[in-house]
């Protein structure tokens, strides 16, 4: 007599994300897998698109993963999770920098190897400037100067640049056209370059 085959037990990081949230209302253990794969990505998000200290960024975080809880039932498996969180933390953002009175705060960026990767990039896709001659200094440099740009500005370049998000995704995240993103974007690229030049980064 053949005996029942042994059942197959996945684990958490061969499931996809939309995989893990379908789960997740039966099993809170694939809830929890699923926000720590997005912890640090969106706690990098949050500081690099907001002047908010520590606390706020905690804060927000902590919204997200609720707002994803109390709304998984709602989500639609024709989108990508990925978007769908990274929309919901913008929304978090935004309310957070509407709750607050003014926007002295923190600037706090880390400086990660992905921060670095994702500034020469940036400048080497903004005209002529060469992503050859960043150094950390100046890198901590272009860092603050992005906080002069306007959030619509800023808001692109992160998730083009730092997130690595295609224009599509940029689109659906923003809830706008891509052809919006790339405008958003070229018109960003042109904002660096001033201030690339403006704080001699190229001497």
């Amino acid at each position: 007599m053949t005996g029942s085959p042994p059942a197959v037990t996945l684990r958490f990081e061969e499931l996809s994300d939309e995989a893990l949230l379908s789960l997740a209302e039966r099993d809170k253990e694939c809830f929890y897998a699923l926000m720590k794969r997005y912890e640090k990505k969106l706690s990098a998000y949050i500081r690099r698109t907001a002047i908010l200290n520590r606390e706020d960024a905690e804060d927000i975080l902590q919204e997200v993963y609720l707002k994803v809880y109390r709304n998984q039932k709602g989500f639609n498996p024709d989108l990508k999770f990925s978007n769908w969180i990274y929309r919901i933390t913008r929304n978090e953002v935004i309310t957070m920098m509407r709750k607050k009175k003014s926007r002295a705060g923190i600037v706090s960026i880390d400086d990660t190897d992905h921060d670095m990767d994702g500034l020469k990039h940036l400048l080497a896709d903004a005209g002529d400037l060469q992503e050859t001659y960043l150094t950390e200094e100046r890198a901590s440099r272009i860092r603050k100067a992005l906080f002069e740009i306007s959030d619509k500005y800023r808001e692109v370049l992160v998730l083009r640049y730092f997130e690595d998000k295609s224009y599509d995704e940029i689109g659906d995240i923003l809830k706008i056209p891509q052809g919006t993103v790339a405008t958003l974007v070229n018109r960003a690229k042109k904002q660096v370059e001033k201030i690339a030049k403006r704080i001699n980064l190229m001497e």
